[in-house]
């Protein structure tokens, strides 16, 4: 019978490694750990849960911690775990199974992200609202799925390559082994850190995925992930571009790279250069409700308001419960001459997500484009009663009443203003003019635009 190997790198992991260990202790025969230099409890935890332990040099190289502990390992089959990970509580079973049908050489298995962020991403994979049954994750709001390769045949020519973010899957692609898919998960819980040791790690990465880079100045894949840094994390577009035009060039068909060149010309204003880089990332699969979403964007944002009614009218068919989508769609309506039907959705999608603001200014701004502008009160007013408002929405609410010459409601809604912003002095000049009827009827307009999709 083929024997399964837990393999992990650990350091200053007390906090969680029980969990951990517990999680794989039922599906592998041993638990190999790597410690790279624990300052805390973790050896003698693992040695008490019946793990063995090495002590390995730091190296600035995940790849090379990995394989020593490869290197140690007796195991036929190799399980690779993170301390802040777990496992599926029924994973042993099928574990046991994939290798006893032995059907591929190494599996791809699907982590499960939990993040207390519903907003946050991992590349291209947006967050889902977690229903998660697991005890331990139902304290986290969200989560993203991602695979990668964590169970595999030890064998001398499968090994990680990458200092960063690294994988067999390269190996096992070159070495022309067979690569499966798992069908259990296992649970990460670091996207849910304190945000200054996130802070602290990405920094660290970023500094690794350069290194990567020097080392492997070829590999497309290297380029993508520190463009998806320099993009998410540290807002540097012309950097983050620089490294995907980079990996496009190096690999044309690596879809992603594609996608998030186009996202960053998106975020550059470079409407007609994101419109080709989404064209050929459809072209290469990257066919999804928010490519289309983006490409509208584009389009809407360069005047081409058919096409980008076409585009969300599409992203909406594959989303079809996306109050956004079907705000954005309404705007391309109401600027195609569909102007009661534009209204229409638009007027859903605030009923569908009444706290989201954004929903609120289109309203209102396509009710006073149409001349609807006792209707653009009313939603004006709506949208302070139901979001967290600030000091303009009670002014451009104010305003509007003004338009209207309904001077004492616009006083009304300045003083609900004051009462919440005090110290506001716009407010408080327009409450002056307003009491004496002289306020400035020039209702604010908001920009009949989508917000620009951020990633």
């Amino acid at each position: 019978m083929s024997t399964v190997g837990l393999s992990m790198i650990v350091r200053d992991s007390a906090e969680t490694l029980s969990r951990c260990l517990n999680s794989a202790r039922g599906a592998v025969d041993e638990m190999l750990l790597a410690d790279t230099g624990s300052r805390d409890s973790t050896v003698q935890l693992a040695e008490k849960l019946g793990a063995r332990v090495i002590s390995i040099p730091w190296e600035d190289d995940f790849a090379r911690a990995r394989n020593r502990a490869l290197a140690a390992l007796h195991s036929d089959w190799v399980l690779v775990l993170d301390a802040d990970e777990m496992l599926d509580p029924d994973a042993g079973q099928e574990i046991r199974r994939l290798i006893a049908r032995a059907p591929a050489d190494a599996f791809q298995v699907t982590i499960r992200n939990y993040t207390q962020n519903p907003e946050q991403r991992i590349w291209n994979m947006a967050a889902r609202p977690n229903d998660s049954l697991l005890p331990d994750a139902r304290g986290y709001s969200a989560y993203i799925d991602h695979q990668n390769v964590r169970l595999f045949r030890r064998d001398p020519e499968i090994y990680f390559e990458g200092c960063i973010h690294e994988t067999v899957g390269w190996r096992i692609r070159e070495t022309g082994r067979t690569l499966g898919e798992a069908n259990f998960l296992i649970h990460h819980f670091g996207m849910a850190d304190d945000p200054a040791a996130q802070e602290r790690k990405t920094l660290y990465y970023r500094q690794l995925s350069r290194k990567k880079i020097a080392e492997m100045p070829a590999n497309a894949q290297a380029h993508f992930e520190l463009g998806v840094l320099e993009l998410d994390y540290f807002r540097d577009n012309s950097a983050a571009l620089s490294s995907f035009e980079q990996a496009c060039r190096l690999n044309p068909k690596l879809g992603v790279a594609w996608f998030f060149a186009g996202v960053t010309h998106l975020r550059l204003v470079a409407f007609d250069a994101a419109i080709r880089c989404f064209d050929s990332a459809e072209k290469l699969g990257q066919d999804s409700a928010e490519i289309s979403e983006l490409r509208g964007d584009a389009e809407y944002n360069s005047g081409r308001f058919p096409e980008a009614r076409r585009s969300y009218a599409r992203a909406l068919h594959r989303a079809p419960t996306s109050p956004s989508l079907e705000s954005k769609l309404g705007l391309t309506e109401l600027r195609t001459g569909a102007a009661l039907q534009g209204i229409r959705r638009l007027t859903n999608a605030v009923k569908s997500a009444p706290r989201d603001r954004s929903l609120h200014d289109r309203l209102i701004a396509a009710l006073i484009s149409t001349g609807q502008v006792e209707e653009a009160a009313n939603a004006a007013e709506s949208k302070i009663a139901v979001t967290e408002a600030a000091p303009e929405d009670f002014l451009r609410a104010a305003s509007i009443c003004a338009k209207l010459k309904q001077f004492s409601r616009a006083a009304s809604i300045l003083r609900r203003g004051l009462d919440q912003f005090s110290d506001a002095p716009k407010l408080q000049s327009a409450l002056k003019e307003a009491e004496s009827q002289v306020f400035i009827a020039s209702a604010s307009r908001v920009a009949v635009v989508p917000v620009l999709q951020k990633k």
